[in-house]
């Protein structure tokens, strides 16, 4: 699939605004971003289901802007399943293959490998009201999956799960595209089904591209403050500070009189940088208890506990900020306890607040 410079508009309303997108045969893409920042629109216009006002759309070196969604060779999981609810989830499944006048004996072949992929297969006489929500979305899978079509398109196919089922699905999907080995395109506002599933993901924001890369790539270095942000949970704290440069050292200085000395990796991208305001960037789980060599360790007291099992969120006061750490299930007891944190400036991150873009990423 090749996209370039593609325009939607909606009225006055520019949806999408200059999309570059090349996805070689196979890869898993995920867009993905907030409400409104114009990724189910762009993958409707991949489908054929929106009008492209400008730009290109190729699919195996061919222009589609003007073909019809049948003759893309897609097949599209939607986020409500659009199933046939008179129909059995054979039938279901089968639909499409009848439509384009497959032999009866290739279809029941295709079905049954389909059902059997997504362990639906002892499902195949229940109608859509006899089954829960995991499993319909299943079906609506499985139909498209028995298409054998060049590109899977998936328009937040999970949202309507309850958070195991959702758990459970993504590892189906995983899964399934090892399995066919075909070009799936996933839109999703889940950073967590972004980070999990993908083997690359395009950030979209306000209709633009924000940054795209493999997931480990956006969150240990984000191109601005929003890919920073929306990549994590807890998300990542962003705390003001003053960088001063003494010699070949250089620390940040928050409010409050805290000094961080940074490493060597953000010394050398910010030598011009002495004297000028940024923000600090810490991920909840690069702020821990004391022992992780090269941390620098400060002292907070406690504000908000918030236990979920196997670890532990605590709010305290940085520099002014409200910011969030995630530390051991028995680390803190109750609010209103000192205790000493050490925060890992090695995977920090360094923020120009003017153009929101990050000037520095120590991660490795």
């Amino acid at each position: 699939l090749n996209i370039q410079d593609l325009h939607k508009y909606y009225g006055e309303n520019h949806v999408v605004k200059g999309i570059d997108l090349e996805i070689p045969e196979g890869e898993f893409i995920v867009l993905v971003g907030r409400s409104g920042c114009g990724k189910s629109t762009l993958l409707r216009t991949i489908a054929g289901l929106e009008h492209v006002d400008q730009g290109t759309i190729e699919i195996a070196g061919q222009v589609v802007n003007d073909m019809a969604p049948k003759d893309r060779d897609i097949a599209m999981v939607f986020q409500n399943y659009a199933l046939y609810p008179y129909m059995t989830v054979y039938d279901n499944i089968a639909f499409g293959l009848r439509v384009r006048k497959f032999p009866e004996a290739e279809i029941r072949q295709k079905v049954q490998r389909a059902a059997e992929m997504l362990a639906i297969d002892h499902l195949l006489n229940r109608y859509p009201r006899q089954m829960s929500g995991g499993q319909l979305q299943r079906v609506a899978i499985g139909r498209a999956v028995v298409r054998n079509a060049r590109l899977y398109l998936f328009d937040e196919p999970l949202s309507n799960l309850d958070a195991q089922l959702r758990d459970e699905m993504r590892g189906e999907i995983k899964r399934l595209h090892r399995e066919l080995g075909k070009t799936i395109i996933y839109v999703t506002h889940d950073q967590i089904e972004a980070m999990t599933l993908a083997d690359r993901i395009v950030l979209m924001r306000g209709g633009r591209i924000e940054q795209q890369g493999a997931p480990l790539q956006l969150f240990e270095h984000p191109a601005t403050r929003y890919v920073a942000g929306f990549l994590g949970s807890p998300t990542m704290n962003f705390i003001p500070a003053q960088l001063d440069r003494q010699g070949e050292t250089m620390s940040l200085l928050l409010q409050g009189g805290v000094a961080l000395p940074l490493p060597d990796e953000h010394v050398g991208a910010l030598a011009s940088w002495g004297g000028r305001s940024v923000l600090l960037g810490l991920r909840p789980e690069h702020m821990q208890r004391p022992g992780s060599p090269g941390a620098v360790t400060i002292s907070v007291q406690v504000e908000l506990v918030q236990p979920t099992g196997p670890r532990t969120y605590i709010e305290f006061s940085l520099g002014g900020m409200s910011a969030v750490a995630e530390v051991g299930a028995h680390d803190v007891h109750r609010a209103g306890e000192r205790i000493n944190l050490a925060l890992d400036m090695q995977r920090a991150i360094i923020v120009d607040p003017e153009t929101e873009r990050v000037v520095s990423s120590g991660a490795n």
